[in-house]
């Protein structure tokens, strides 16, 4: 997962129009301590280092890792159960990019490209579709089958990021009969110029799909005569999976409250930040309450989803199997998706859309305001992130269902802004080790989740031991989401 975000000079947020009751949270912040969350953690390190290094969706990492907190959220009184679904993967085997006229030239993995859901051989020439790279932000390249119009059958095609989705651009690529497609980014300076990953949503194309940044693509665009090389192998698999889910024994089931965060880790490494840190954090939350014996007014469903990382599968799916009086019965969903990032920025998903213009369903502002207002108590500054379709709230967004929750940042860069705010080091990422192998149990700040724990602990019981925090459940889509208008699905670009 990664932000959108923005950091202002005062950091002022509108108050929500509805306000929640005030619930006095300080015996379970006090129980819920970054050492708790850490032996947590430090389990989750242990079952990656035990099985390849790894706790993907699919894996015996990730069944050890949904066994370990089964088992003590069973011993501490939750009724728990899995929830089983299934899903085709692509994994990358190999790729090959390469120029072969007007001269030879090697493209680099991850540097020049990265492979989409598509597969096969091409050796042609490259035919640019209605590029507009000397004014990037409008750009519609291959949105439309007219864009194709006179384009040589069997050429690979080169389009331009922009407008619409990158399915519906390969679509129309593959009916024009392209042999291959380059998609490279928009250059309009708002995140896209560099190299992206992208999805194909549904669509799995016989005939290689890549991505470029922008400065690779104007070039391609201006070499007369190009001929290249384009090759991507990709095995698929079928991976049988769970998610983990655990209802507190008591509390209005007609007012289910769903805090959850993603258990799976990415193939190349443990994921002990991203998201070890939410659903350790989750976890220890969910086991104070018991210990602390609080009734409370609201059912808690503490929720483990899996498949997050191939795209938000876990959750989606739990959303798309409850019926339309349990989506009514579900008052709100909190997502804590990377709360220990070692640069971090405290996130908070901007549900009023003060700052990004998309807002969330009706009662969505009012948890951003629950979230500021605790950081406020605290003396911690926060900043806004934008319902962009990076992590597992994208599904109850969608149903109409309240949603809100907290991050520390992923690949993206920390500004000099933010680091003046916040500490840390500006034009370094905010988790170096974002899906990579050095995402282990040292790789959090401590700090950091610290705080994130308490504010968690803090949401969790606000909304368990209240039934007038939140309206609007149950309102049908949200306003301006549906799948087709998210930016992103997990961590891949949808256009």
């Amino acid at each position: 997962m990664a932000v959108t975000a923005a950091v202002g000079a005062g950091l002022a947020f509108a108050a929500p129009a509805q306000a929640a009751v005030v619930i006095d949270t300080e015996d379970l912040r006090a129980a819920v301590t970054v050492d708790g969350v850490r032996a947590h953690q430090s389990a989750l390190q242990s079952i990656a280092d035990n099985n390849g290094g790894t706790r993907q969706a699919g894996t015996a990492g990730h069944e050890a890792s949904v066994d370990y907190m089964q088992a003590l959220l069973d011993d501490a009184g939750y009724a728990t159960w899995t929830q089983e679904f299934e899903y085709e993967r692509a994994t990358l085997v190999g790729s090959t990019f390469e120029q072969i006229s007007p001269v030879a030239a090697p493209y680099l993995y991850g540097a020049d490209y990265l492979e989409m859901e598509g597969s096969g051989d091409a050796t042609a020439t490259v035919t640019g579709v209605d590029l507009v790279v000397g004014d990037p932000a409008s750009s519609t390249s291959g949105c439309e089958a007219s864009d194709f119009a006179g384009f040589p059958a069997g050429d690979i095609a080169l389009i331009q990021r922009g407008t619409c989705s990158f399915e519906s651009k390969v679509l129309n690529a593959t009916a024009a009969g392209a042999s291959g497609v380059i998609i490279f980014n928009q250059g309009n300076g708002d995140g896209r110029t560099g190299l992206f990953a992208g999805t194909l949503g549904d669509t799995f194309a016989d005939i290689p799909v890549i991505s470029a940044p922008f400065d690779l693509g104007t070039t391609l665009a201006a070499t007369e005569d190009l001929v290249v090389h384009l090759e991507v192998d990709l095995q698929i698999d079928t991976v049988v999976t769970e998610n983990l889910l655990a209802d507190s024994p008591t509390g209005r089931t007609d007012r289910t409250v769903v805090v959850g965060g993603h258990l799976d880790s990415v193939g190349e490494g443990p994921g002990i930040n991203d998201n070890g840190s939410g659903t350790a954090a989750i976890l220890e939350t969910a086991l104070q309450i018991a210990a602390l014996d609080i009734p409370l007014e609201n059912r808690v469903r503490f929720a483990f989803w899996s498949g997050e990382e191939d795209g938000l599968l876990g959750s989606s799916y739990y959303v798309s199997q409850l019926s339309k009086s349990e989506i009514k019965g579900t008052a709100l969903n909190l997502n804590f998706d990377m709360v220990g990032s070692p640069n971090a920025v405290n996130f908070v998903y901007d549900g009023d859309g003060s700052a990004f213009g998309t807002k969330g369903p009706v009662g969505s502002a009012l948890i951003e305001g629950v979230f500021t207002d605790f950081f406020d108590s605290e003396d911690a500054p926060t900043a806004p992130s934008g319902f962009d379709g990076r992590s597992d709230y994208l599904g109850f967004i969608e149903a109409g269902i309240p949603a809100g929750g907290l991050f520390t940042g992923a690949e993206g860069l920390k500004t000099a802004a933010e680091a003046e705010l916040f500490g840390g080091t500006a034009g370094v990422a905010y988790d170096p080790c974002y899906h990579q192998a050095c995402d282990t149990f040292d790789n959090v700040s401590l700090e950091t989740l610290d705080i994130m724990s308490d504010a968690i602990a803090h949401a969790t019981l606000t909304f368990a031991e209240t039934t007038s925090a939140v309206n609007g459940t149950a309102k049908g889509k949200g306003l301006g989401h549906n799948k087709t208008e998210a930016e992103f699905r997990g961590s891949s670009a949808v256009r």
